[in-house]
């Protein structure tokens, strides 16, 4: 996609018209594949840029071709305002149940008619932006069942026991869940398989991205907090991701002026002008810059990451060329209302819009952003799989409705 706006919001207001007529054509499309079976359903990243205004767009201009909006990666409470709106259901995205509960309180309790269903994805398992919250652990996996019993046990409090809870993250053979089903601690439970329609003749990620799914080892998938959203996210680890660790491992505490605790001058850039670094981080800084890492680049925490000119030109590109994919970007600094988050932009992430559309289109999966849940391995070990076999939706449907 080509943008000719001069200005961050020209660009902004440019990304909701595609994204308006995009999502009304993938509609349109969706609609005449199902052939009259199933539903179609709207997936939206709530922190979007302009999720608003482009949920309305594509609702009103696909009517009638969508059921429902299921909606996460922050706190949907105008999702059921918007959905009713246009006759559809709506299908939150929680990771607990107290951020249902606060979505509820505040929101859902007026439109309870349109809710239909409660989508729990597993923030430790679930590929993509995860809802892990500052009281968990993100290296310490909680087992869903009581999570998801306690947001059945809050639901019902208030008359939802027949809406069911859609089970996201970590499912990959439904045998595996089976004392879940008809289990009144947390059904009616319906399950979502996120990871393995990626392998199927249907999906259009390219052939390399289906390859590299099938020799995933387990532990490839990492869980990480390079997303410009904040957001934890999951994606495979590849030189993409590993290159953002680095880089940030290149990182430390620095001033312009000499300090108390930061008083090590070390010159830098063409001028030679002084940072000032820790005694202990002085060496570290030093052979940084001997092995290339020349470039220092300030990040919104006092410290600064080193990289090499030609990463900051990438880098420094990419934040100018910023379109606004995102209520607000750590990224790039962009808020869709101020235009700026008032903050310095942050090196240590990166443009999401850049390496989504450019890995949907065939760009090397090694370097580019490549989401996946961390169940993604069992591509190599389920014998369906074996001997490079890509099953049609239908098969793997059949496939899953035995078990496994």
């Amino acid at each position: 996609i080509e943008y000719a706006g001069k200005t961050r919001s020209d660009r902004h207001q440019e990304l909701i018209a595609y994204g308006i007529r995009g999502g009304i054509a993938q509609a349109q499309i969706a609609h005449e594949m199902r052939n009259g079976e199933g539903r179609l359903h709207m997936n939206v990243l709530w922190e979007m840029g302009g999720a608003e205004p482009i949920l309305h767009g594509v609702l009103e201009g696909a009517k009638g071709l969508i059921h429902g909006v299921t909606c996460g990666a922050g706190m949907p409470y105008k999702i059921a305002q918007i959905s009713a709106q246009y006759g559809v259901h709506y299908y939150p995205i929680v990771s607990s149940a107290r951020a249902f509960r606060a979505l509820w309180l505040r929101s859902y309790k007026k439109i309870p008619e349109w809710l239909g269903g409660v989508v729990y994805e597993d923030p430790w398992r679930a590929g993509g932006h995860n809802g892990l919250s500052n009281s968990e652990d993100p290296l310490v996996p909680e087992d869903p069942f009581p999570r998801v019993a306690a947001l059945r046990e809050f639901m019902n409090s208030v008359g939802l026991n027949d809406v069911p809870i859609i089970m996201a993250g970590g499912v990959w053979f439904l045998r595996d869940f089976e004392d879940w089903i008809d289990n009144p601690e947390v059904a009616p439970v319906a399950f979502q398989f996120g990871t393995r329609p990626l392998l199927t003749q249907e999906s259009e990620i390219s052939d390399e991205w289906k390859s590299r799914l099938t020799n995933l080892q387990n532990g490839d998938v990492s869980l990480h907090k390079f997303s410009p959203t904040g957001f934890y996210s999951s994606a495979v680890r590849n030189e993409f991701l590993e290159d953002l660790h680095q880089r940030s491992d290149r990182q430390v505490r620095y001033s312009r002026t000499a300090e108390a605790d930061l008083h090590v001058g070390i010159p830098l850039g063409r001028r030679g002008r002084p940072i000032y670094v820790r005694e202990d981080d002085a060496d570290k800084v030093k052979a940084w810059l001997e092995a290339g890492y020349t470039e220092g680049m300030p990040t919104p925490d006092d410290t600064m990451v080193f990289v090499t000119p030609e990463s900051a030109l990438t880098i420094k590109k990419d934040q100018i060329d910023c379109m606004g994919c995102l209520s607000q970007c750590q990224f790039s600094n962009w808020e869709q209302h101020e235009g700026t988050t008032g903050k310095r932009a942050d090196p240590r992430s990166f443009c999401i819009q850049k390496t989504l559309q450019s890995i949907a289109h065939g760009a090397d999966v090694e370097h580019e952003l490549m989401f996946a849940g961390h169940n993604a391995y069992k591509f190599g070990e389920d014998p369906f799989y074996a001997n490079g076999n890509i099953p049609t939706v239908k098969e793997l449907v059949d496939r899953i409705m035995t078990g496994d």
